[in-house]
C-alpha cells in the first residue's frame, strides 16, 4: 500500500470520502491513507483463495461467510478502518453502528503481501486485528513465491505461526476447519519464483 496522508478527518468525513472514492482509503485517528493499486498476482491470489474458501463453505456445516477485499473492517480500539484482501465471518455478520458497510467481527483475515505492505501487514495492521475479539486466524500470502505464513490463536490466547512452503502442500485453516491447496492459491499467477530454500514442518 503506497500511503499518502491526506489530512485530519472525522470518521464521518472518512466514510463520505471513501464511499465516493474510486480507490480504497484506510483510516486511523483522523488520518486517511490512500491505497495504491494491487499487482496482477495480488489480484489473482486474493481471488483464488477467496473462491476456494467460498466453495468449501458452501457444503460446510459451519455458518460462515467468505468476503473479498472490497469490504473494510472497523477496529474500534485502534479507531481505524482497514481493508484486508479477504476475510471470513462466522455466525451473524456485525457492522459498525453508523456504517453498514464496515464489518467488525471477522474470524479469519487474509493479506497478500507486497514489498510495500509486508512490514505493515505483519506488524501494526496485525496488532490492530488482534484487538478484535472475533479474530482467530491470520493468513499471510507471499505473492512472489509459494510461501504462506498462517498465524492461529490458541486457547490460551497465544498466537502460533506455521509456514507452508511449496505448491505441493496445503494450508489448514483451523478456524473454519478446511484445507486449501497451495497450487489452488497460486493458480494462474505470473512470474512465480521457486523458494531458494526448503523447510518441512
Amino acid at each position: 500500500m503506497g500511503e499518502k496522508n491526506l489530512d485530519s478527518y472525522t470518521i464521518t468525513d472518512y466514510l463520505d470520502i471513501d464511499n465516493q472514492s474510486e480507490i480504497k482509503n484506510e483510516y486511523e485517528n483522523g488520518l486517511i491513507k490512500a491505497m495504491s493499486g494491487g499487482t496482477v498476482n495480488q489480484g489473482i491470489i486474493g481471488n483464488n483463495i477467496n473462491s476456494e474458501i467460498n466453495n468449501v463453505l458452501k457444503t460446510s456445516s459451519l455458518k460462515c461467510t467468505s468476503i473479498n477485499g472490497d469490504v473494510r473492517i472497523f477496529i474500534e480500539k485502534a479507531n481505524s478502518f482497514v481493508y484486508p484482501d479477504g476475510m471470513v465471518v462466522c455466525g451473524k455478520i456485525e457492522t459498525h453502528e453508523v456504517d453498514v458497510h464496515s464489518l467488525v467481527n471477522p474470524k479469519l483475515i487474509i493479506e497478500v503481501l507486497s514489498k510495500s505492505t509486508e512490514s505493515y501487514d505483519r506488524g501494526d495492521k496485525f496488532h490492530k486485528y488482534c484487538s478484535l475479539d472475533s479474530f482467530h486466524e491470520y493468513v499471510l500470502i507471499d505473492q512472489y513465491k509459494p510461501v504462506v505464513d498462517k498465524l492461529s490463536k490458541s486457547q490460551k490466547g497465544l498466537w502460533e505461526m506455521v509456514t507452508i512452503i511449496g505448491l505441493d502442500k496445503s494450508v489448514y485453516l483451523s478456524s473454519i476447519d478446511i484445507y486449501v491447496k497451495m497450487e489452488d492459491i497460486y493458480r494462474n499467477t505470473v512470474n512465480l519464483n521457486a523458494p531458494q530454500f526448503r523447510l518441512d514442518f
